[in-house]
Formats: C-alpha cells, sequence, structure tokens
C-alpha cells in the first residue's frame, strides 16, 4: 500500500512539473516587428530545428494549445501572435501579408534560430512563404495546414463580393456563418461556437483589412524563394490540386485528413500531431 502511495505521489509530481512546464505562457517575449510594431510570442522546449507556429485569421497562438506540449518534450518551439492579434500591438494601419511575413521573421530573427520549421494555418500559408522569403537560409522545410489547395488560385471579384462585403457591412453577424461554413457536419458544436465568438471579439478593422491584403497575395510569386519541401496537412473539406500545384515546386507533398474542417488542430489533435510529427522527420531527413 506504501508503495502504491509513493508511486502515486511520484505521478503527482511528474503530472504537476509536466503542467508547469508546459501549460506556462511566457507573455514577456516581445519583439519590434521591421515597422516598429511590438510582436508577442511564446517558446516552450529545446531541439533543432525551432518549429515556429503561425495562427491564421482573427487567431492567435492559443489555437496551437494542443501542440505545444507535445512538440516541446522534442524540439523548441515557438508561438507568435502576428500583429492586430492576440497580446500584439495594433498600430498598423494596413494589414499585408507581406508585414506579417515581417512578424515572423522578427521573432525568429530575435530568437538567434538558425533552423527552423515554419508551420502556419489558414492565410498563414501565405505569411510562411512571404517569411521564408526574407529568412530562407534558416528555413528548413514549410508546413501549410489547411491551405494553398491551389497556387494558381486568384481572388475574383465575386469573391470578394461573397466575403468580403458582408463582413464590412455587419462584421459580428455576418462572420459567424462565415466561420461556420469552415466546419464539416461532425463537428463538435461547441468548438464552432468557440470559434465563431473568438472571430466575433476581432477589431472589424484589423480582420477586413488583413482578408482583403490576403485576397490580393497572389501565391506563385513567392515560391520563387521556396528551395526546401512544403508539405500540405489538410482536412478534406475544400478539393486539393496536386496536379497543379506540383508543377510549381518539385519538393511540394500533400497529405489529407478526411471527415474534418478547417480547424483539424484542434477538432482531432492526437492524429493531426502524428501526422505533423512525421511530416517533421521527413523534412529532417
Amino acid at each position: 500500500m506504501k508503495r502504491i502511495f509513493r508511486n502515486l505521489g511520484i505521478l503527482i509530481v511528474l503530472a504537476a512539473l509536466a503542467f508547469l512546464i508546459y501549460s506556462h505562457v511566457d507573455n514577456n517575449r516581445t519583439v519590434l516587428s521591421k515597422d516598429g510594431v511590438r510582436i508577442a510570442y511564446s517558446v516552450y522546449g529545446k531541439g533543432e530545428p525551432a518549429l515556429v507556429f503561425v495562427h491564421g485569421w482573427c487567431g492567435s497562438r492559443s489555437v496551437w494549445h494542443k501542440q505545444i506540449p507535445y512538440f516541446a518534450k522534442k524540439y523548441k518551439v515557438v508561438a507568435l501572435d502576428l500583429a492586430g492579434h492576440g497580446k500584439s500591438g495594433s498600430q498598423r494601419k494596413v494589414y499585408t501579408q507581406e508585414a506579417f511575413g515581417e512578424d515572423v521573421a522578427a521573432v525568429v530573427n530575435a530568437e538567434k534560430e538558425n533552423k527552423v520549421i515554419l508551420i502556419g494555418h489558414s492565410m498563414s500559408g501565405t505569411v510562411i512563404l512571404e517569411a521564408n522569403r526574407l529568412i530562407k537560409d534558416k528555413v528548413r522545410g514549410l508546413v501549410a495546414i489547411d491551405t494553398l489547395e491551389n497556387f494558381e488560385y486568384v481572388a475574383t471579384p465575386e469573391d470578394r463580393i461573397k466575403y468580403i462585403d458582408p463582413l464590412k457591412k455587419d462584421f459580428v453577424k455576418n462572420s459567424g456563418p462565415f466561420m461556420r461554413d469552415m466546419f464539416n457536419k461532425n463537428a463538435d458544436p461547441k468548438l464552432i461556437e468557440q470559434v465563431v465568438r473568438n472571430v466575433s471579439l476581432s477589431n472589424p478593422e484589423i480582420a477586413i483589412s488583413t482578408i482583403e491584403c490576403y485576397f490580393n497575395t497572389p501565391v506563385i510569386p513567392l515560391l520563387a524563394d521556396v528551395n526546401v519541401s512544403l508539405w500540405c496537412l489538410s482536412a478534406d473539406l475544400w478539393q486539393s490540386y496536386p496536379e497543379i500545384n506540383s508543377k510549381y515546386l518539385k519538393n511540394y507533398h500533400l497529405r489529407v485528413m478526411p471527415g474534418l474542417g478547417h480547424f483539424l488542430m484542434v477538432e482531432s489533435p492526437d492524429e493531426f500531431n502524428r501526422q505533423l510529427e512525421d511530416i517533421i522527420s521527413q523534412i529532417n531527413t
């Protein structure tokens, strides 16, 4: 009986230590981006290459809360809030993909990392391509999460009317249907409403500027600076076009997680982590 209690005590201590190590958020780490906007970020764990996690539209680094403790056991994990998001500064006038790329580059340079894998969700597939352009000598691989389905896609005037005009008319009301369309019918309703609520609390001006600039950023010109493998880890909610993408990058790879929506890292975190871990191991070989 004493042995059972002793082992239980050891387990409690280990669990407490793990909680302290992996749940602690160092909100005091900040760096100035190129335009002087303060970028907030957190660092966990040790090991190379460093994994840099970049959230999507109207998000924050908290979206990676299921990934941080998993990958921090083996790697240095860096999670940041892009300008205008989370705890980062919001005085930027225009929220371009290029400026977001500067945010990521500033964090990587501040941490003096020479080997990084950039991981970007949604619109940040383009953001990590912008960052790669600035720090490509440090980048060992790129992982785009449910984005970059078709490198040739360019937003049409009809797309802008469909997606942006309703947000300009009433952001809080119309961002709800916009976000709900990013989940499939089997998604957890509580998770959907949590995401919808988080987006509705975003600054409308920043959100609209961000999506307008995203729509104005073609992917193909950014591929000229990619000299590492680019992996797309996607859900099957929208169609991917590997036959098109492969024309532009020899080291393009697609992996699909079926039955999930746009936020696959929180919808199915365990399987997502396994898939991402395997991709990282492929990059490292």
